[in-house]
Protein backbone atom coordinates (compact mmCIF):
# COMPACT_ATOMS: atom_id res chain seq x y z
CA UNK A 1 0.00 0.00 0.00
CA UNK A 2 3.14 2.45 0.72
CA UNK A 3 4.30 1.65 -2.84
CA UNK A 4 1.25 2.51 -4.22
CA UNK A 5 0.87 5.81 -2.23
CA UNK A 6 4.04 6.59 -3.39
CA UNK A 7 3.94 6.16 -7.50
CA UNK A 8 0.65 8.14 -7.01
CA UNK A 9 2.31 10.91 -5.33
CA UNK A 10 4.88 10.44 -8.12
CA UNK A 11 2.99 10.31 -10.62
CA UNK A 12 1.16 13.02 -9.96
CA UNK A 13 3.73 15.75 -9.16
CA UNK A 14 5.32 14.46 -12.63
CA UNK A 15 1.98 15.31 -14.32
CA UNK A 16 2.10 18.81 -12.48
CA UNK A 17 5.32 19.08 -13.08
CA UNK A 18 4.98 18.85 -17.46
CA UNK A 19 2.11 20.58 -17.71
CA UNK A 20 3.68 23.85 -15.77
CA UNK A 21 6.26 22.80 -18.00
CA UNK A 22 4.89 23.21 -21.20
CA UNK A 23 1.91 25.55 -20.43
CA UNK A 24 2.28 27.97 -17.35
CA UNK A 25 6.21 28.58 -17.81
CA UNK A 26 5.95 29.81 -21.36
CA UNK A 27 3.18 31.77 -20.59
CA UNK A 28 4.91 33.38 -17.69
CA UNK A 29 8.00 33.95 -19.61
CA UNK A 30 5.71 35.95 -22.00
CA UNK A 31 4.24 37.98 -19.81
CA UNK A 32 7.99 38.37 -18.19
CA UNK A 33 9.03 39.08 -21.50
CA UNK A 34 6.01 42.04 -21.91
CA UNK A 35 6.45 43.54 -18.43
CA UNK A 36 9.70 43.60 -17.57
CA UNK A 37 12.73 45.20 -18.71
CA UNK A 38 16.30 45.06 -17.52
CA UNK A 39 15.53 47.43 -14.53
CA UNK A 40 12.66 45.22 -13.47
CA UNK A 41 8.72 45.59 -13.65
CA UNK A 42 8.37 47.95 -16.09
CA UNK A 43 4.77 49.24 -17.78
CA UNK A 44 6.87 51.27 -19.93
CA UNK A 45 6.64 48.76 -23.19
CA UNK A 46 3.23 48.49 -22.79
CA UNK A 47 2.12 51.74 -22.54
CA UNK A 48 4.18 52.69 -25.73
CA UNK A 49 2.72 50.07 -27.13
CA UNK A 50 -0.92 50.77 -26.66
CA UNK A 51 -0.13 54.31 -27.75
CA UNK A 52 1.11 53.21 -30.73
CA UNK A 53 -1.46 54.34 -33.73
CA UNK A 54 -0.53 51.00 -35.57
CA UNK A 55 -1.50 49.18 -32.14
CA UNK A 56 -4.23 51.17 -31.48
CA UNK A 57 -6.03 50.48 -34.93
CA UNK A 58 -5.31 46.71 -34.79
CA UNK A 59 -6.71 46.17 -31.09
CA UNK A 60 -10.00 48.15 -31.92
CA UNK A 61 -10.38 46.11 -35.48
CA UNK A 62 -9.92 42.73 -33.54
CA UNK A 63 -12.18 43.84 -30.69
CA UNK A 64 -14.89 45.17 -33.24
CA UNK A 65 -14.70 42.29 -35.04
CA UNK A 66 -14.76 39.80 -32.35
CA UNK A 67 -17.72 41.33 -30.83
CA UNK A 68 -19.61 41.92 -33.78
CA UNK A 69 -19.21 38.35 -35.10
CA UNK A 70 -19.79 36.79 -31.23
CA UNK A 71 -23.32 38.56 -31.00
CA UNK A 72 -24.08 37.30 -34.60
CA UNK A 73 -22.83 33.79 -33.86
CA UNK A 74 -24.73 33.91 -30.53
CA UNK A 75 -27.84 34.50 -32.26
CA UNK A 76 -27.30 31.93 -35.36
CA UNK A 77 -26.22 29.63 -33.17
CA UNK A 78 -28.78 29.47 -30.66
CA UNK A 79 -32.08 29.72 -33.05
CA UNK A 80 -30.45 26.29 -34.40
CA UNK A 81 -30.18 25.30 -31.15
CA UNK A 82 -33.26 26.04 -30.42
CA UNK A 83 -35.06 24.67 -33.81
CA UNK A 84 -33.44 21.24 -33.68
CA UNK A 85 -33.59 20.95 -29.16
CA UNK A 86 -37.01 22.14 -28.73
CA UNK A 87 -39.73 21.23 -31.88
CA UNK A 88 -40.29 18.02 -34.06
CA UNK A 89 -38.19 18.92 -37.22
CA UNK A 90 -37.16 15.67 -38.55
CA UNK A 91 -33.17 14.31 -39.27
CA UNK A 92 -31.95 15.66 -36.09
CA UNK A 93 -28.79 13.06 -36.45
CA UNK A 94 -27.81 14.64 -40.14
CA UNK A 95 -28.80 18.06 -39.17
CA UNK A 96 -26.49 18.13 -36.21
CA UNK A 97 -23.71 16.71 -37.70
CA UNK A 98 -24.06 18.73 -40.81
CA UNK A 99 -24.24 22.12 -38.77
CA UNK A 100 -21.35 20.94 -36.76
CA UNK A 101 -19.19 20.40 -39.85
CA UNK A 102 -18.24 24.07 -40.28
CA UNK A 103 -16.23 23.92 -37.09
CA UNK A 104 -14.18 21.02 -37.89
CA UNK A 105 -13.18 22.77 -40.97
CA UNK A 106 -9.98 25.19 -40.47
CA UNK A 107 -10.53 28.68 -40.74
CA UNK A 108 -8.14 28.84 -43.66
CA UNK A 109 -9.46 26.48 -45.93
CA UNK A 110 -13.02 28.71 -44.85
CA UNK A 111 -12.26 31.64 -45.97
CA UNK A 112 -10.41 30.05 -49.28
CA UNK A 113 -13.70 28.25 -50.17
CA UNK A 114 -15.98 31.49 -49.27
CA UNK A 115 -13.34 33.51 -51.09
CA UNK A 116 -13.76 31.10 -54.24
CA UNK A 117 -17.58 31.14 -54.10
CA UNK A 118 -18.29 34.59 -54.18
CA UNK A 119 -15.26 36.04 -56.11
CA UNK A 120 -15.55 37.19 -59.73
CA UNK A 121 -13.73 34.49 -60.72
CA UNK A 122 -16.04 32.25 -58.70
CA UNK A 123 -16.91 29.10 -60.66
CA UNK A 124 -20.36 28.40 -59.91
CA UNK A 125 -21.97 31.68 -59.96
CA UNK A 126 -20.23 32.51 -63.39
CA UNK A 127 -21.89 28.93 -64.22
CA UNK A 128 -25.04 30.61 -63.18
CA UNK A 129 -24.78 34.06 -64.76
CA UNK A 130 -24.57 36.01 -61.43
CA UNK A 131 -20.72 36.35 -60.35
CA UNK A 132 -19.55 39.87 -59.51
CA UNK A 133 -17.79 41.16 -63.15
CA UNK A 134 -14.43 40.72 -63.14
CA UNK A 135 -12.19 43.24 -62.07
CA UNK A 136 -14.34 44.58 -59.50
CA UNK A 137 -13.58 44.05 -55.80
CA UNK A 138 -14.50 41.03 -53.67
CA UNK A 139 -17.28 41.16 -51.69
CA UNK A 140 -15.66 39.41 -48.52
CA UNK A 141 -12.85 41.69 -48.53
CA UNK A 142 -14.37 44.43 -45.76
CA UNK A 143 -14.96 44.01 -42.54
CA UNK A 144 -18.50 43.03 -42.73
CA UNK A 145 -17.01 39.87 -44.64
CA UNK A 146 -14.27 39.72 -41.92
CA UNK A 147 -17.60 39.19 -39.12
CA UNK A 148 -19.80 36.95 -41.68
CA UNK A 149 -16.99 34.39 -42.13
CA UNK A 150 -16.30 34.91 -38.08
CA UNK A 151 -19.69 34.26 -37.67
CA UNK A 152 -20.16 30.97 -39.58
CA UNK A 153 -17.17 29.38 -38.22
CA UNK A 154 -17.87 30.07 -34.44
CA UNK A 155 -21.85 29.34 -34.55
CA UNK A 156 -21.39 25.82 -34.48
CA UNK A 157 -19.48 26.41 -30.88
CA UNK A 158 -22.77 27.95 -29.32
CA UNK A 159 -25.00 25.40 -31.21
CA UNK A 160 -23.10 22.87 -29.38
CA UNK A 161 -23.20 24.96 -25.59
CA UNK A 162 -27.18 26.05 -25.86
CA UNK A 163 -28.33 22.55 -27.31
CA UNK A 164 -26.15 20.52 -24.19
CA UNK A 165 -28.13 22.94 -22.06
CA UNK A 166 -31.40 22.38 -23.76
CA UNK A 167 -31.14 18.98 -23.05
CA UNK A 168 -30.07 18.76 -19.32
CA UNK A 169 -33.05 20.76 -18.64
CA UNK A 170 -35.83 18.67 -16.55
CA UNK A 171 -38.93 18.14 -18.73
CA UNK A 172 -41.13 19.11 -15.80
CA UNK A 173 -40.35 22.65 -15.97
CA UNK A 174 -41.83 22.81 -19.57
CA UNK A 175 -44.52 20.68 -18.99
CA UNK A 176 -46.13 22.57 -15.81
CA UNK A 177 -45.75 25.39 -18.20
CA UNK A 178 -47.54 24.17 -21.07
CA UNK A 179 -50.21 22.92 -18.43
CA UNK A 180 -50.50 26.68 -17.00
CA UNK A 181 -51.39 27.47 -20.70
CA UNK A 182 -48.44 29.00 -21.89
CA UNK A 183 -47.50 29.15 -25.61
CA UNK A 184 -44.67 28.63 -27.20
CA UNK A 185 -43.49 31.55 -27.27
CA UNK A 186 -44.10 32.62 -23.50
CA UNK A 187 -42.49 29.41 -22.62
CA UNK A 188 -39.37 30.58 -24.21
CA UNK A 189 -39.61 34.28 -23.34
CA UNK A 190 -39.96 33.54 -19.70
CA UNK A 191 -38.57 29.97 -18.87
CA UNK A 192 -36.27 28.81 -21.42
CA UNK A 193 -34.48 31.66 -22.53
CA UNK A 194 -33.37 32.61 -18.50
CA UNK A 195 -32.44 29.37 -18.25
CA UNK A 196 -30.21 29.24 -20.64
CA UNK A 197 -28.47 32.84 -19.41
CA UNK A 198 -25.37 31.28 -18.30
CA UNK A 199 -24.84 28.94 -21.51
CA UNK A 200 -25.40 31.80 -24.33
CA UNK A 201 -23.31 34.02 -21.83
CA UNK A 202 -21.16 30.72 -22.19
CA UNK A 203 -21.51 30.65 -26.08
CA UNK A 204 -20.66 34.49 -26.89
CA UNK A 205 -17.34 34.44 -24.85
CA UNK A 206 -16.35 31.12 -26.53
CA UNK A 207 -17.31 32.63 -29.89
CA UNK A 208 -15.44 35.93 -28.60
CA UNK A 209 -12.28 34.65 -27.86
CA UNK A 210 -12.04 32.10 -30.44
CA UNK A 211 -12.55 35.17 -32.68
CA UNK A 212 -10.33 37.36 -31.18
CA UNK A 213 -7.32 34.57 -31.70
CA UNK A 214 -8.29 33.37 -35.11
CA UNK A 215 -5.96 33.54 -38.20
CA UNK A 216 -6.54 31.91 -40.69
CA UNK A 217 -9.77 34.13 -41.85
CA UNK A 218 -8.49 37.01 -40.25
CA UNK A 219 -5.29 36.98 -42.28
CA UNK A 220 -6.84 36.07 -46.09
CA UNK A 221 -9.52 38.11 -45.29
CA UNK A 222 -8.33 40.95 -43.35
CA UNK A 223 -5.06 42.01 -44.91
CA UNK A 224 -6.90 42.78 -48.62
CA UNK A 225 -9.30 44.55 -47.46
CA UNK A 226 -7.04 46.21 -44.79
CA UNK A 227 -8.66 45.36 -41.88
CA UNK A 228 -5.86 44.52 -39.39
CA UNK A 229 -5.96 42.48 -36.54
CA UNK A 230 -3.98 41.94 -33.11
CA UNK A 231 -3.04 38.09 -34.68
CA UNK A 232 -1.96 39.56 -38.32
CA UNK A 233 0.15 41.78 -36.79
CA UNK A 234 2.25 40.12 -34.93
CA UNK A 235 2.63 37.56 -37.74
CA UNK A 236 3.48 40.60 -40.03
CA UNK A 237 6.48 42.00 -37.70
CA UNK A 238 7.78 38.69 -36.82
CA UNK A 239 7.79 37.29 -40.77
CA UNK A 240 9.31 40.56 -41.73
CA UNK A 241 11.67 41.00 -39.15
CA UNK A 242 12.65 37.95 -37.56
CA UNK A 243 13.58 36.96 -33.99
CA UNK A 244 15.11 39.98 -33.40
CA UNK A 245 11.63 41.77 -33.02
CA UNK A 246 10.35 39.36 -30.07
CA UNK A 247 10.07 41.99 -27.28
CA UNK A 248 8.28 43.84 -29.55
CA UNK A 249 5.63 41.17 -30.62
CA UNK A 250 5.78 39.92 -26.48
CA UNK A 251 4.05 43.07 -25.57
CA UNK A 252 1.23 43.43 -28.49
CA UNK A 253 0.79 39.41 -27.57
CA UNK A 254 0.48 40.31 -23.99
CA UNK A 255 -2.19 42.82 -24.70
CA UNK A 256 -3.99 40.16 -27.03
CA UNK A 257 -3.74 37.49 -24.01
CA UNK A 258 -5.08 40.65 -21.75
CA UNK A 259 -8.27 41.08 -23.69
CA UNK A 260 -8.60 37.12 -23.51
CA UNK A 261 -8.07 35.89 -19.98
CA UNK A 262 -10.52 40.03 -19.28
CA UNK A 263 -12.85 37.79 -21.49
CA UNK A 264 -12.98 34.64 -19.60
CA UNK A 265 -13.06 36.32 -16.11
CA UNK A 266 -15.48 38.75 -17.05
CA UNK A 267 -17.96 35.44 -18.22
CA UNK A 268 -17.15 33.60 -15.47
CA UNK A 269 -18.22 36.25 -12.42
CA UNK A 270 -21.50 36.73 -14.58
CA UNK A 271 -22.11 32.98 -14.94
CA UNK A 272 -22.06 32.83 -11.12
CA UNK A 273 -24.61 35.48 -10.82
CA UNK A 274 -26.99 34.05 -13.34
CA UNK A 275 -26.84 30.36 -12.24
CA UNK A 276 -29.94 29.07 -11.49
CA UNK A 277 -30.32 25.51 -9.75
CA UNK A 278 -32.08 23.42 -11.03
CA UNK A 279 -34.09 20.20 -9.68
CA UNK A 280 -35.36 16.94 -11.42
CA UNK A 281 -33.14 14.66 -13.72
CA UNK A 282 -33.16 15.43 -17.23
CA UNK A 283 -35.18 14.09 -19.54
CA UNK A 284 -36.25 13.73 -23.26
CA UNK A 285 -36.11 17.53 -24.63
CA UNK A 286 -39.19 18.80 -25.43
CA UNK A 287 -40.73 18.45 -29.35
CA UNK A 288 -43.07 21.70 -30.29
CA UNK A 289 -45.17 20.77 -32.96
CA UNK A 290 -44.38 22.95 -35.64
CA UNK A 291 -47.42 21.59 -37.55
CA UNK A 292 -48.34 22.93 -40.58
CA UNK A 293 -45.05 24.83 -40.64
CA UNK A 294 -42.81 22.39 -40.47
CA UNK A 295 -41.95 21.44 -44.42
CA UNK A 296 -41.50 25.32 -44.31
CA UNK A 297 -39.18 25.59 -41.45
CA UNK A 298 -37.63 22.40 -42.50
CA UNK A 299 -37.21 23.81 -45.62
CA UNK A 300 -35.11 27.12 -44.07
CA UNK A 301 -33.48 25.12 -42.18
CA UNK A 302 -31.93 23.00 -45.32
CA UNK A 303 -31.45 25.57 -47.43
CA UNK A 304 -29.22 27.83 -44.74
CA UNK A 305 -27.17 24.29 -44.56
CA UNK A 306 -26.72 24.27 -48.30
CA UNK A 307 -25.56 27.66 -48.99
CA UNK A 308 -23.19 27.37 -45.88
CA UNK A 309 -21.62 24.24 -47.11
CA UNK A 310 -22.32 23.36 -50.38
CA UNK A 311 -21.83 26.65 -52.00
CA UNK A 312 -17.94 27.12 -50.64
CA UNK A 313 -17.99 23.26 -51.35
CA UNK A 314 -18.41 23.36 -54.96
CA UNK A 315 -16.85 26.15 -55.61
CA UNK A 316 -13.67 25.30 -54.20
CA UNK A 317 -13.47 21.56 -55.89
CA UNK A 318 -14.40 23.61 -58.96
CA UNK A 319 -11.66 25.97 -58.99
CA UNK A 320 -9.15 22.57 -57.77
CA UNK A 321 -10.20 20.69 -60.95
CA UNK A 322 -9.50 23.73 -63.45
CA UNK A 323 -5.88 24.84 -64.77
CA UNK A 324 -5.99 28.10 -64.14
CA UNK A 325 -7.63 29.92 -61.22
CA UNK A 326 -10.96 31.86 -63.16
CA UNK A 327 -11.57 29.79 -65.76
CA UNK A 328 -15.06 27.96 -66.23
CA UNK A 329 -15.31 24.48 -65.84
CA UNK A 330 -15.76 22.59 -68.56
CA UNK A 331 -14.64 19.13 -70.34
CA UNK A 332 -11.64 21.42 -71.77
CA UNK A 333 -10.81 22.51 -68.59
CA UNK A 334 -11.13 19.72 -66.44
CA UNK A 335 -8.11 18.50 -65.26
CA UNK A 336 -6.60 16.43 -62.23
CA UNK A 337 -3.35 17.89 -62.36
CA UNK A 338 -3.76 19.83 -59.51
CA UNK A 339 -4.32 16.93 -56.94
CA UNK A 340 -1.33 14.87 -58.75
CA UNK A 341 1.23 17.77 -58.38
CA UNK A 342 0.09 18.45 -54.42
CA UNK A 343 -0.16 14.55 -53.74
CA UNK A 344 2.46 13.40 -55.71
CA UNK A 345 5.01 15.90 -57.23
CA UNK A 346 5.52 18.66 -54.85
CA UNK A 347 7.80 17.90 -52.19
CA UNK A 348 6.44 20.96 -49.77
CA UNK A 349 3.02 19.07 -49.52
CA UNK A 350 4.17 15.61 -49.69
CA UNK A 351 6.50 17.01 -46.42
CA UNK A 352 3.17 19.10 -45.04
CA UNK A 353 1.17 16.03 -45.03
CA UNK A 354 3.81 13.34 -43.74
CA UNK A 355 4.98 16.29 -40.72
CA UNK A 356 1.11 17.06 -39.77
CA UNK A 357 0.23 13.42 -39.79
CA UNK A 358 3.27 12.90 -37.43
CA UNK A 359 3.14 15.57 -35.04
CA UNK A 360 -0.78 15.28 -34.94
CA UNK A 361 -0.61 11.85 -34.15
CA UNK A 362 1.90 11.80 -31.74
CA UNK A 363 0.20 14.89 -29.76
CA UNK A 364 -2.99 12.64 -29.84
CA UNK A 365 -1.07 9.69 -28.53
CA UNK A 366 0.28 11.95 -25.48
CA UNK A 367 -2.70 13.62 -24.83
CA UNK A 368 -4.79 10.79 -24.27
CA UNK A 369 -2.30 8.89 -21.73
CA UNK A 370 -1.49 12.00 -19.94
CA UNK A 371 -5.14 12.23 -20.02
CA UNK A 372 -5.62 8.75 -18.39
CA UNK A 373 -3.37 9.51 -15.34
CA UNK A 374 -4.49 13.09 -15.00
CA UNK A 375 -8.36 12.58 -15.27
CA UNK A 376 -8.10 9.60 -12.48
CA UNK A 377 -6.79 12.41 -10.27
CA UNK A 378 -9.48 15.16 -11.23
CA UNK A 379 -11.72 12.23 -9.78
CA UNK A 380 -9.89 11.31 -7.07
CA UNK A 381 -11.44 10.86 -3.51
CA UNK A 382 -8.88 13.13 -1.64
CA UNK A 383 -9.47 16.45 -1.96
CA UNK A 384 -5.27 17.01 -1.73
CA UNK A 385 -4.97 15.06 -5.28
CA UNK A 386 -7.83 16.49 -7.02
CA UNK A 387 -7.12 19.93 -5.79
CA UNK A 388 -3.08 19.52 -7.12
CA UNK A 389 -4.14 17.86 -10.24
CA UNK A 390 -6.47 21.06 -10.58
CA UNK A 391 -3.98 23.03 -11.36
CA UNK A 392 -2.75 21.71 -14.02
CA UNK A 393 -6.10 21.54 -15.62
CA UNK A 394 -6.33 25.40 -14.78
CA UNK A 395 -3.10 25.66 -16.49
CA UNK A 396 -4.11 23.37 -19.39
CA UNK A 397 -7.47 25.67 -20.05
CA UNK A 398 -5.61 28.67 -19.58
CA UNK A 399 -3.22 27.35 -22.86
CA UNK A 400 -6.40 26.16 -24.36
CA UNK A 401 -8.00 29.60 -24.14
CA UNK A 402 -5.04 31.97 -25.05
CA UNK A 403 -5.04 32.26 -28.64
CA UNK A 404 -2.47 30.34 -30.27
CA UNK A 405 -0.52 33.07 -31.93
CA UNK A 406 -0.26 34.16 -28.41
CA UNK A 407 1.16 30.70 -27.38
CA UNK A 408 3.09 30.64 -30.27
CA UNK A 409 5.27 33.56 -29.04
CA UNK A 410 5.51 32.39 -25.58
CA UNK A 411 7.07 29.07 -27.42
CA UNK A 412 9.33 31.02 -29.05
CA UNK A 413 10.69 32.70 -26.26
CA UNK A 414 11.03 29.50 -24.37
CA UNK A 415 12.40 27.49 -26.53
CA UNK A 416 14.50 30.06 -28.70
CA UNK A 417 17.80 29.15 -26.93
CA UNK A 418 19.04 25.91 -26.46
CA UNK A 419 17.93 23.60 -23.48
CA UNK A 420 20.08 23.58 -20.70
CA UNK A 421 22.49 20.80 -19.99
CA UNK A 422 21.54 18.87 -22.83
CA UNK A 423 22.28 22.23 -24.97
CA UNK A 424 19.80 21.30 -27.46
CA UNK A 425 17.57 23.86 -29.78
CA UNK A 426 13.66 23.07 -30.31
CA UNK A 427 13.56 26.16 -32.44
CA UNK A 428 13.11 25.72 -35.80
CA UNK A 429 12.26 21.85 -35.66
CA UNK A 430 9.00 19.85 -35.73
CA UNK A 431 9.47 19.25 -31.79
CA UNK A 432 8.61 22.39 -30.49
CA UNK A 433 5.35 22.94 -32.99
CA UNK A 434 4.73 18.63 -31.10
CA UNK A 435 5.23 20.15 -27.92
CA UNK A 436 3.16 23.10 -28.73
CA UNK A 437 0.61 20.84 -29.81
CA UNK A 438 0.27 19.23 -26.64
CA UNK A 439 -0.20 22.01 -24.68
CA UNK A 440 -2.72 24.13 -26.35
CA UNK A 441 -5.04 20.51 -27.03
CA UNK A 442 -4.61 19.12 -23.67
CA UNK A 443 -7.64 20.28 -22.71
CA UNK A 444 -9.38 19.22 -25.48
CA UNK A 445 -8.27 15.52 -24.61
CA UNK A 446 -8.67 15.88 -21.12
CA UNK A 447 -12.69 17.00 -20.88
CA UNK A 448 -14.18 13.79 -22.22
CA UNK A 449 -11.99 11.50 -20.22
CA UNK A 450 -11.94 13.31 -16.91
CA UNK A 451 -16.18 12.80 -17.76
CA UNK A 452 -15.78 9.15 -18.02
CA UNK A 453 -13.58 8.87 -14.52
CA UNK A 454 -16.25 11.04 -12.90
CA UNK A 455 -19.16 8.34 -13.80
CA UNK A 456 -17.24 5.18 -12.57
CA UNK A 457 -18.41 3.38 -9.12
CA UNK A 458 -15.41 4.14 -6.00
CA UNK A 459 -15.85 0.82 -5.02
CA UNK A 460 -13.42 -0.94 -7.85
CA UNK A 461 -11.31 1.56 -6.57
CA UNK A 462 -12.04 -0.21 -3.39
CA UNK A 463 -12.06 -3.52 -4.71
CA UNK A 464 -8.27 -3.19 -6.61
CA UNK A 465 -7.15 -1.94 -3.35
CA UNK A 466 -8.25 -5.44 -1.19
CA UNK A 467 -6.90 -7.20 -3.89
CA UNK A 468 -3.73 -5.73 -3.21
CA UNK A 469 -3.32 -4.20 -6.49
CA UNK A 470 -1.11 -1.36 -6.65
CA UNK A 471 -1.69 2.46 -8.55
CA UNK A 472 0.16 1.27 -12.08
CA UNK A 473 -1.98 -2.22 -12.37
CA UNK A 474 -4.94 -0.53 -11.14
CA UNK A 475 -4.64 2.30 -14.02
CA UNK A 476 -3.81 -0.94 -16.32
CA UNK A 477 -6.06 -3.26 -15.33
CA UNK A 478 -9.27 -1.50 -14.41
CA UNK A 479 -9.41 2.19 -15.02
CA UNK A 480 -7.53 2.71 -18.65
CA UNK A 481 -9.41 0.39 -20.48
CA UNK A 482 -12.96 1.52 -18.41
CA UNK A 483 -11.85 5.30 -19.77
CA UNK A 484 -10.57 4.11 -22.98
CA UNK A 485 -13.05 4.79 -25.34
CA UNK A 486 -13.31 8.36 -24.12
CA UNK A 487 -9.66 8.68 -24.62
CA UNK A 488 -9.65 7.65 -27.96
CA UNK A 489 -12.77 10.12 -28.90
CA UNK A 490 -10.78 12.82 -27.12
CA UNK A 491 -7.49 11.70 -29.13
CA UNK A 492 -9.64 11.62 -32.49
CA UNK A 493 -10.67 15.33 -32.24
CA UNK A 494 -7.03 16.60 -31.30
CA UNK A 495 -5.68 14.89 -34.23
CA UNK A 496 -8.57 16.13 -36.18
CA UNK A 497 -7.90 19.73 -34.42
CA UNK A 498 -4.02 19.67 -34.68
CA UNK A 499 -3.89 18.00 -38.03
CA UNK A 500 -5.65 21.51 -39.89
CA UNK A 501 -4.94 24.12 -37.34
CA UNK A 502 -2.23 26.73 -38.80
CA UNK A 503 -2.98 29.54 -35.96
CA UNK A 504 -0.49 27.58 -33.61
CA UNK A 505 2.56 26.60 -36.03
CA UNK A 506 1.96 30.07 -38.05
CA UNK A 507 5.32 31.13 -36.46
CA UNK A 508 6.88 27.91 -35.53
CA UNK A 509 6.88 26.52 -38.82
CA UNK A 510 10.75 26.47 -40.74
CA UNK A 511 11.62 25.29 -44.22
CA UNK A 512 11.54 21.70 -44.02
CA UNK A 513 9.17 21.87 -40.98
CA UNK A 514 5.86 22.73 -42.55
CA UNK A 515 2.62 21.78 -41.36
CA UNK A 516 -0.42 21.22 -43.74
CA UNK A 517 -2.10 24.24 -42.28
CA UNK A 518 0.90 27.17 -42.90
CA UNK A 519 1.11 25.30 -46.30
CA UNK A 520 -2.38 25.69 -47.74
CA UNK A 521 -2.14 29.52 -46.53
CA UNK A 522 1.28 29.99 -47.68
CA UNK A 523 -0.14 28.71 -51.11
CA UNK A 524 -3.27 31.38 -51.40
CA UNK A 525 -0.85 33.99 -50.17
CA UNK A 526 1.68 33.58 -53.12
CA UNK A 527 -1.12 33.05 -55.37
CA UNK A 528 -1.12 29.50 -55.98
CA UNK A 529 -5.16 29.49 -55.98
CA UNK A 530 -5.83 25.99 -57.51
CA UNK A 531 -3.35 24.09 -55.38
CA UNK A 532 -4.81 25.80 -52.70
CA UNK A 533 -7.69 24.74 -53.56
CA UNK A 534 -6.74 21.30 -54.05
CA UNK A 535 -5.13 20.70 -50.79
CA UNK A 536 -8.01 22.35 -49.22
CA UNK A 537 -10.25 19.98 -50.67
CA UNK A 538 -7.99 16.61 -49.58
CA UNK A 539 -8.11 18.14 -45.97
CA UNK A 540 -11.92 18.55 -46.01
CA UNK A 541 -12.54 14.93 -47.34
CA UNK A 542 -10.24 13.61 -44.69
CA UNK A 543 -11.85 15.74 -42.44
CA UNK A 544 -15.32 14.50 -43.05
CA UNK A 545 -13.94 10.51 -43.03
CA UNK A 546 -12.27 11.21 -39.28
CA UNK A 547 -15.38 12.39 -37.82
CA UNK A 548 -17.69 9.75 -39.85
CA UNK A 549 -15.04 7.27 -38.04
CA UNK A 550 -16.03 9.05 -34.43
CA UNK A 551 -19.74 7.95 -35.13
CA UNK A 552 -18.53 4.08 -34.58
CA UNK A 553 -17.18 5.06 -30.86
CA UNK A 554 -20.92 6.51 -29.90
CA UNK A 555 -22.06 3.57 -28.40
CA UNK A 556 -18.79 3.14 -26.27
CA UNK A 557 -18.32 6.03 -24.72
CA UNK A 558 -20.16 8.13 -22.60
CA UNK A 559 -23.36 9.70 -23.09
CA UNK A 560 -22.13 13.31 -25.34
CA UNK A 561 -18.72 12.63 -25.82
CA UNK A 562 -18.98 12.38 -29.94
CA UNK A 563 -20.15 16.44 -30.55
CA UNK A 564 -23.22 15.73 -32.85
CA UNK A 565 -24.02 12.77 -31.23
CA UNK A 566 -26.80 12.09 -28.62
Amino acid sequence: MHTSSTSEKTTLIALVIGATAICGLPLLLLFKTGLTTVAGFDLGPLIEAVQSRSVQRALWNSVESSLCSALAATLLGTALALLVGLTDIRAKGILVFLLLLPMMIPPHVTAIAWIQALGPASPVLRWLGIAPELGSTHPLYSREGLVLLLTLQHSPLVFLLVRAALRSFPRELSDAARISGAGTWTLLRRITLPLLGPSLLAGFALAFVAALGNFGINALIGIPARYTTLPVLVWRRLASFGPDILPNVAVISVILAFVALAAILLQSLLQRRMRSSLIGLPQDPLAISLGRKRPFVEAVVWVFVAGVLLLPAASLLATSLVKTYGLPLSGETLTLDNFTEVLWRQSVTLRAFANSTVIAGIAALVIAAVSLLLGYFLAHRHKTHRRIASFALSQSEIAFAVPGLVMSIAFILAFIRPLPIVNVSLYGTLWIILIAYVSVFLAVGLKPVTAAFLQMDGSLEDAARVSGAGFFRRMCRIFAPLAAPSAASGAILVFLTAYNEVTVSALLWSTGNETIGTTIFNYEDGGYTTLAAAMSVVVVAATMVIMLAMNFLARRVPSGTIPWRD
